[in-house]
C-alpha cells in the first residue's frame, strides 16, 4: 500500500477509535461519578443549567475521556501508519483539540477546567500516544 494512503487511513482509523473511546468513557461517566442531584445532563441545555452544581470531581471523567480518547487514537494511528512518524499522533491531537475548542463554545465550563483540558488532554496525549506506539 502506498505510504501516503496508509497514513491517511491510519489517521482516519485513529480518529474513529479515539472517538469510540471518548464516547465510551463519557457514556459510563455518570455511573462512576453521578451528576449532582436534580441535574439533567442528557441535553446541552440541561448541562448548561446544571453546571453551577458541579464540583471538581464531576470534571474528572470528561477530562479522562478527552485525554484517553486522544491517547488511544494517536497510538492506533501511529501503529497503523508509519510507526517512525510522530506527526501521526500529533495530527490526531490537533483534530481532538479542534473538537475540544468547539466544545468550549458550546458548553461553558469553569476556566480552570478549560485551560487544563485544552493544555493537557490533546497535544500532549497525541505526542505520548505516538511515543508509546514506537515513534
Amino acid at each position: 500500500m502506498h505510504p501516503v494512503l496508509r497514513n491517511v487511513l491510519a489517521v482516519i482509523g485513529g480518529l474513529v477509535i479515539g472517538s469510540i473511546v471518548n464516547m465510551g468513557i463519557i457514556t459510563l461517566s455518570g455511573t462512576i461519578i453521578p451528576p449532582p442531584a436534580g441535574a439533567d445532563v442528557t441535553t446541552t441545555e440541561g448541562l448548561k443549567a446544571a453546571l453551577p452544581l458541579f464540583e471538581p470531581k464531576h470534571f474528572l471523567m470528561p477530562w479522562l475521556a478527552h485525554a484517553l480518547g486522544t491517547l488511544t487514537g494517536a497510538f492506533v494511528a501511529t501503529k497503523i501508519g508509519n510507526p517512525s512518524r510522530i506527526w501521526l499522533g500529533l495530527v490526531i491531537g490537533v483534530f481532538f483539540l479542534m473538537g475540544g475548542i468547539s466544545m468550549v463554545f458550546m458548553v461553558p465550563s469553569p476556566t480552570w477546567f478549560t485551560i487544563t483540558d485544552l493544555a493537557l488532554a490533546y497535544l500532549p496525549m497525541g505526542y505520548l500516544g505516538s511515543k508509546l506506539a514506537g515513534a
